[in-house]
């Protein structure tokens, strides 16, 4: 007994609107997706630039003082007590690659200190001078 043609006709149409549909379906779920990322970065994008176009000159001024503070201490301070007092010793540290024996140990980092007499600068306070007024300029320009 042949199948009609017109039950042929019914089945393929019938799975074939239903492929359509899931496939339309699937079609509006990307497109939503897509959307609500679009806003999930818009929003995104708008938070991030409140937090760029904020202006507090308290933090400003706190930055400027951390840096000064920091230069002043870290930097003039110990160079001030020796000329002032130059029977104070500076005790300078550098760190050095240390061997183990042979292959039983691994190198190491440590600490070597050394006692200086009169004015020193170190590699120390020229790193150190420079990181500070790098970040202290490079956060002012981005302003």
């Amino acid at each position: 007994m042949p199948i009609p043609l017109e039950l042929v006709t019914l089945l393929g149409s019938s799975l074939l609107g239903g492929v359509m549909k899931i496939w339309s379906k699937a079609n509006e779920a990307r497109r939503q997706e897509r959307t609500y990322m679009l806003q999930t970065l818009n929003a995104k994008a708008d938070i991030i630039g409140q937090a760029r176009h904020y202006e507090n000159r308290g933090f400003q001024w706190t930055r400027r003082t951390i840096a000064l503070t920091a230069v002043f201490f870290i930097i003039a301070f110990p160079k001030i007590v020796v000329v002032f007092m130059p029977e104070t010793a500076v005790f300078f540290g550098y760190a050095e690659m240390s061997k183990g024996f042979w292959f039983f140990g691994s190198e190491g980092e440590r600490i070597v200190w050394e006692q200086m007499h009169g004015l020193v600068i170190t590699p120390l306070d020229t790193h150190l001078l420079a990181a500070i007024v790098g970040l202290y300029f490079g956060g002012s320009l981005t302003n």
